[in-house]
């Protein structure tokens, strides 16, 4: 499949989506079919000419330290200047500040293509573009006007810092720190994990992160600043860049580690309330990691269905090989990624377009179910295509064989690259978490019941064959969510099995968007290709979801095991 292809299965997609009729009605020009569809073959042209073939020198030349800056190769800083000349950046910023306006259902399919061609540089895409929504949202009037045209334009870039040396994803340990001297703000402390925290792409670098302001514990104590790496008249701000990690993957984003030592800081928002406003960017950022998994997932599916196509073993000893396709269990396999490719897409574009109208919609009880139904979806968008990224990647080195292990083929770069989207934006496990204890316990499981109040209307448009597939797995989702509800006076049984609480969550929101899709009418081999891996899917979906619901209800008397491991390696 070529780019091209993939933004044709993309636009059936979108225009398949649940949720896109719904987005129409808010703004018939808000989601127009052609806007999109100039927006994706053009895009499709243009990564696949300047930056897929590049990709390769991206990962072999990596980044560099020299004289205390991180240095990109030349050949990534004229792909990243090419992207920002073409006004790629900002599709989803509003125009009176710089961006076209576009929803995140067009930006989240528009990320895919981009991923597809370089998740390493993408890496410096997406903060820069969550970081100006935020700015658009919270900072004052004047830092708007100085920073957001810069933004919108690729001259200057933001990051997101929130991780530190003792305080990864338990953010209420931060121990940075900002205090007033005279008028002017001032952070010192050290951040950690931050892609693309420092570089010469750009003239200029925002950090946006959180510091303690407050005496008070956790997270009530923490403000959020931007805090620039060089000043107004261009001096260098007190940050300085201590190192940068050597990774499995993804050489091409420099993955640093940042010491902020008296730094000039602009305080943005409401004082003690930096990690609410950071949610703003941190929201979308966990959505862009779905189209991280889908555009990697993209690749190595179609990699691997041209290479089976092509290399011949096996068949009759006195005939010719027959191409390996031919076989029933390579077919199988072909299968079964195309049909979580279609799965997982599916769901981030759900996930974008309930975002978009929970921003969007007039009607205000609307976009409350909507915002509901986008934190409900965005930890299975998010993880599901985190994982399911890397796992198409580890099965097309099955279906290549040795060659697929080897450099010559690019699916050994997409294994390596996509094994660390499942860490991003918070890993599995906390994503876990967050479904069980904010979305069904905490929040009465709001998000839930208009999940599946929209997936039974489904139902009741698909054929009686398609249905019968996902209405079981509707049924055990809502059984299995039930008993998890009353185990919330004793949350270590529940938290054993989150993970695969989460496994039986995904998969429904999968199935659900997967049987929308055969509900449309397909017109063309891209969009029969969307279906054929989207109903294959469904013919497994029942086996797969049984299992992630009996492994949810285990309870946690199987975790006293671990005393034993643990002791065996105490010494």
């Amino acid at each position: 499949m070529s780019f091209a292809t993939n933004a044709a299965a993309l636009l059936f997609h979108m225009e398949a989506s649940p949720l896109a009729a719904r987005l129409r009605a808010v703004d018939p020009d808000l989601f127009d079919t052609d806007t999109a569809a100039m927006v994706l073959h053009e895009a499709a042209r243009f990564f696949e000419d300047r930056w897929a073939a590049q990709d390769g020198s991206f990962d072999r030349e990596g980044c560099r330290v020299k004289d205390g800056r991180v240095r990109i190769s030349a050949v990534e800083r004229q792909a990243w200047a090419d992207f920002t000349a073409a006004g790629w950046l900002t599709l989803n910023l509003s125009a009176d500040h710089g961006g076209q306006g576009l929803p995140l259902l067009v930006q989240t399919a528009f990320e895919e293509l981009s991923n597809r061609a370089s998740p390493s540089l993408s890496m410096l895409a997406a903060p820069t573009r969550t970081g100006a929504f935020l700015l658009s949202t919270h900072a004052p009037e004047d830092v708007q006007k100085e920073w957001l045209p810069k933004l919108a334009s690729g001259e200057w870039n933001t990051t997101i810092c929130m991780s530190e040396p003792d305080a990864g994803s338990d953010v209420g340990r931060v121990r940075t720190r900002a205090a007033l001297d005279g008028e002017t703000w001032r952070v010192t402390g050290e951040k950690c994990w931050i892609s693309f925290g420092d570089h010469d792409l750009s003239e200029r670098i925002g950090h946006l992160l959180l510091a303690r302001t407050e005496d008070a514990p956790g997270v009530r104590g923490l403000s959020l600043f931007l805090v620039p790496d060089r000043l107004a008249d261009g001096s260098r701000n007190q940050v300085f860049t201590r190192r940068i990690e050597e990774k499995l993957g993804l050489h091409g984003s420099p993955t640093c580690a940042l010491g902020f030592e008296g730094s000039e800081a602009t305080l943005i928002g409401q004082r003690g309330r930096g990690l609410q406003q950071l949610f703003d960017m941190v929201l979308r950022m966990r959505l862009s990691v779905n189209p991280q998994g889908c555009g990697v997932g993209a690749k190595v599916v179609d990699i691997a269905i041209a290479y089976a196509a092509e290399r011949k073993q096996g068949g009759p000893a006195d005939h010719p090989p027959v191409p390996i396709a031919s076989h029933a269990d390579v077919q199988r396999q072909l299968l079964s990624m195309a049909g979580r490719l279609e799965a997982i897409r599916g769901v981030g574009l759900a996930a974008a377009a309930s975002l978009d109208l929970a921003e969007r919609s007039p009607d205000a009880d609307e976009r409350t179910r909507m915002l509901a139904l986008a934190q409900w979806l965005l930890p299975l968008a998010k993880d599901m295509a985190a994982r399911t990224g890397f796992d198409l990647a580890s099965d097309a080195v099955q279906v290549l064989g040795g060659a697929g292990y080897t450099r010559e083929w690019p699916v050994e770069q997409a294994l390596r690259d996509a094994r660390v989207f499942s860490v991003f934006e918070g890993t599995t496990g906390m994503q876990a978490i967050d479904i069980l204890h904010r979305r069904l316990w905490r929040e009465r499981g709001e998000g839930l019941d208009v999940f599946m109040a929209l997936a039974a209307d489904t139902l009741t448009k698909a054929r009686e064959e398609d249905a019968a597939l996902f209405s079981p797995v509707l049924d055990r989702l809502k059984q299995t969510a039930a008993q998890l509800t009353g185990w919330q006076d004793v949350p270590g049984e529940a938290d054993a099995g989150a993970t695969h609480f989460l496994e039986l969550a995904s998969l429904a929101a999968a199935g659900w968007t997967a049987l929308f899709l055969l509900t449309q009418t397909a017109e063309g081999p891209e969009a029969r290709a969307v279906q054929a891996g989207a109903r294959y899917f469904l013919t497994e979906l029942d086996a797969r979801s049984r299992q992630a619901a009996a492994l949810a209800l285990l309870g946690a008397e199987r975790l006293a095991l671990f005393s034993d491991l643990a002791a065996s390696g105490a010494g």
